[in-house]
């Protein structure tokens, strides 16, 4: 029954979608780039030893290494950043929900790159139902800022993620088929993220914020976003692909923004409205409208196979 990767891949959707939550008490005491410095730093220093203990060989063709570097500023610099900006003007639960975006943009570079996953009208629909949601979700944040553009921007920051996360982990599909381990692909990414992270944490504006002056719950959370969210997490879902697959284990996608809202409420009281919820509610129904048929399809074909747990 493969209860223990069933038990990991609820972990998983709780952790990452703690992320939120965590990004957003980190993000009001330190500066975004700090945050992210911080936690790429960490995730990569643990993956790095990871790959280490286990000789996993390290790629050193430059066309290989160009590409990781590329997705590493694609894929973690860029996304990281803008979601850690965003949260500094909107709930953390918001900043979850529109995450989840990034299965709809996925399916548009998905498109462009790849010949077996062409554009269908049911996608299509999926994804004007999804963007509905976002829309939702926009309007939600002008009224709530009276009219002010710094929801807005928040939340745009957050969408742009989302399509960076779509448009570089297609790239990142692509390096990984030419053999590299995925684990490798994780630890060069992190470590570029905080190689170029370093400079502006350490040396910008005023230098790195004092410690002093970082109050224990938020450099707690920054510390466990790293160590927890990034690194643990990561070992958690290569596992998980592992043990389930690579479609069941994306389903986690769909835990990490009710976590994120739940969580936000909770332990922040932010507000949980109607408008979240309709524009949350209108994202997932596109995200299951595009996904149903494919769903279907991969479950009849392990049932041929036997390969239903």
């Amino acid at each position: 029954m493969k209860t223990r990767a069933w038990v990991s891949f609820w972990l998983l959707g709780l952790i990452w979608g703690s992320s939120y939550l965590f990004i957003r008490i980190g993000v009001a005491e330190l500066k975004p780039v700090e945050v992210v410095f911080i936690r790429t730093t960490i995730a990569a220093l643990g993956l790095g030893l990871v790959s280490y203990l286990r000789r996993i060989p390290f790629p050193r063709d430059w066309p290989t290494l160009r590409s990781l570097g590329i997705i590493g500023l694609g894929n973690v610099v860029a996304p990281f950043m803008l979601i850690t900006w965003g949260e500094q003007t909107i709930q953390s639960g918001i900043a979850a929900v529109l995450q989840a975006t990034a299965a709809l943009f996925s399916l548009v570079v998905a498109h462009f790159a790849f010949e077996d996953e062409r554009i269908t009208p049911q996608k299509i629909v999926g994804l004007v139902v999804g963007f509905i949601g976002v829309v939702v979700l926009f309007s939600g944040e002008l009224v709530e800022k009276n009219t002010e553009a710094t929801g807005i921007l928040g939340a745009l920051a957050v969408v742009v993620a989302s399509f960076c996360y779509a448009t570089f982990t297609a790239m990142g599909r692509k390096v990984i088929q030419t053999k590299v381990e995925p684990i490798t692909v994780a630890f060069v990414t992190m470590a570029v993220a905080s190689i170029a992270t370093a400079p502006i944490a350490l040396l910008g504006e005023l230098g790195f914020t004092p410690v002093a002056g970082i109050s224990t719950r938020a450099l707690a959370s920054v510390v466990v976003l790293g160590l927890l969210n990034t690194f643990v997490a990561y070992l958690f879902y290569y596992s998980i692909v592992r043990e389930l697959g690579a479609s069941r284990a994306s389903m986690v996608t769909y835990v990490i923004p009710p976590v994120g809202v739940a969580l936000g409420a909770l332990l922040l009281h932010e507000q949980v409205d109607i408008t979240l919820l309709l524009g949350a509610g209108l994202i997932f129904s596109g995200i299951t409208i595009v996904n149903v048929r494919s769903m279907r399809r991969s479950v009849l074909e392990k049932q041929v196979t036997g390969e239903v747990a």
